[in-house]
């Protein structure tokens, strides 16, 4: 595998033409059972394994389970804001430094898994309670400078369930 293969192991997410009720099923399979995919690829895994990486200079599968955590704690944010007000403009963050914190790099991933058991439990009920008027209501996101649907950022997370999923699968086989 290539540098951007391994980067992406599943590809960029690429946004149908038209999102359909079966992509946002899909998608809210996916994202649904994430808690539980994450949780029997890491259960057991002793500190070297948590200290493995997916591709040189990539984030160990430690720092991958705590930036789901922080990325899907945004995510749901997100989604509340875009329902509650009119096409807010979010609070974009630094992935990055978020991942090089010290409860990132050495915290142990239980209270991750934990809390994404919990978000993932309460954003998979509110995916599955959105109607057709909530789908199309959008957020501002200022660092692309552009407006995201909430169909459109299902589908962004469901891939970047799969994504970082992809990525612990890699970090496990080097």
């Amino acid at each position: 595998m290539n540098l951007e293969q391994l980067k992406y192991p599943i590809g960029h997410f690429q946004k149908p033409e038209a999102i359909t009720a079966k992509h946002l099923t899909s998608w809210t399979a996916t994202i649904a059972e994430f808690p539980q995919k994450i949780a029997a690829l890491t259960n057991n895994l002793d500190k070297d394994a948590l200290s493995k990486t997916y591709r040189p200079d990539g984030w160990t599968i430690r720092q991958l389970v705590h930036h789901c955590a922080d990325s899907h704690i945004n995510a749901f944010i997100r989604f509340k804001l875009a329902l509650t007000e009119e096409a807010p403009k979010i609070k974009p963050y630094f992935e990055d430094k978020w991942a090089e914190l010290p409860d990132t790099r050495s915290a142990a991933i239980t209270s991750s898994l934990q809390l994404i058991a919990g978000l993932h439990a309460r954003w998979a009920t509110l995916l599955q309670s959105l109607h057709s008027e909530d789908l199309i209501r959008e957020y501002i996101h200022p660092e692309h400078g552009k407006r995201f649907s909430l169909s459109e950022t299902i589908g962004m997370y469901a891939w970047h369930c799969e994504h970082h999923l992809a990525q612990v699968q890699i970090a496990l086989k080097n």
